[in-house]
């Protein structure tokens, strides 16, 4: 797809694929026409790094962190044609969930920062993986933009795994802790991009089971944000639903249209 000022940034939990169906994936996010890629639930066994070969082999570089001892879950970053530089933003043994860098693309210098937030986990350890990992992330966020060090905007964006306090529907589960994680970002200076372009308007990105009224339920889990003195570089923000409505991955995409000619702190 020709495009001369717009850069595409994709964001995808891949739910943790086989090895066959992160082929199909792959070539999915190859013609998607991104040009940077944040995937998330990326497997820390073989399918991951098959992903990851897939990608370079198509002229991606990758940033795919080394699998974690005790979590089967990591982070996947690209960039169509360049090569990224990694960036350690503090995450410490949560960096395999929390994976920064630098894109220097044709159009411009921006930093991305991926983001997997663990589920609520299992009763015996009911939101303790969870709630110790946005702690982490809510201590490196006021800093990750001076990390990062790029003329151009600075994306966080990835599965939180939380919803914004105004979701629609409510849901009940969710603590106070979860949304304050979600405010965490507008007091580090990054706007929820989505909402910078739909004040109002609902989507979402995975669905649950049906409710009592037979209805399924929606949820706004994939999130992307951008450095507020670049939030007139968004062009657009939206869900691709196709992705999942084909059976590649249980999650839509979400998309990041950036015009970095605007770009200008």
């Amino acid at each position: 797809m020709s495009r001369t000022r717009e850069t595409l940034v994709l964001t995808c939990n891949v739910q943790r694929a086989s090895v066959s169906r992160a082929r199909r994936q792959a070539a999915w996010l190859v013609d998607s026409g991104a040009d940077v890629l944040v995937l998330t639930e990326v497997s820390a066994g073989e399918s991951g790094d098959e992903l990851a070969k897939l990608l370079a082999d198509d002229g991606f570089g990758v940033a795919l962190p080394k699998p974690s001892e005790n979590d089967r879950y990591r982070v996947l970053v690209a960039g169509r044609g360049v090569e990224l530089t990694g960036v350690d933003v503090g995450a410490g043994s949560m960096g395999h969930r929390c994976v920064a860098a630098r894109a220097a693309l044709p159009a411009g210098e921006i930093g991305v920062l991926g983001l997997y937030v663990p589920s609520r986990g299992p009763a015996a350890r009911r939101n303790q993986d969870k709630r110790a990992f946005q702690e982490r992330v809510m201590t490196v966020l006021p800093t990750v933009e001076a990390v990062l060090d790029v003329p151009g905007p600075v994306v966080i964006s990835g599965d939180l795994n939380v919803v914004e306090p105004a979701h629609d529907p409510r849901y009940a589960v969710f603590g106070e802790w979860e949304y304050d994680f979600y405010r965490a970002f507008g007091r580090a200076g990054f706007d929820d991009a989505f909402r910078i372009k739909e004040p109002t308007a609902m989507d979402y990105s995975w669905f649950g089971r049906p409710s009592a009224n037979g209805e399924r339920n929606g949820y706004r889990f994939d999130h992307t944000f951008v450095s507020r003195a670049h939030r007139t570089a968004v062009l657009a923000c939206r869900y691709d639903h196709s992705v999942r409505t084909d059976g590649l991955t249980d999650h839509s995409a979400m998309t990041l249209a950036l015009d970095l000619t605007r770009a200008v702190a």
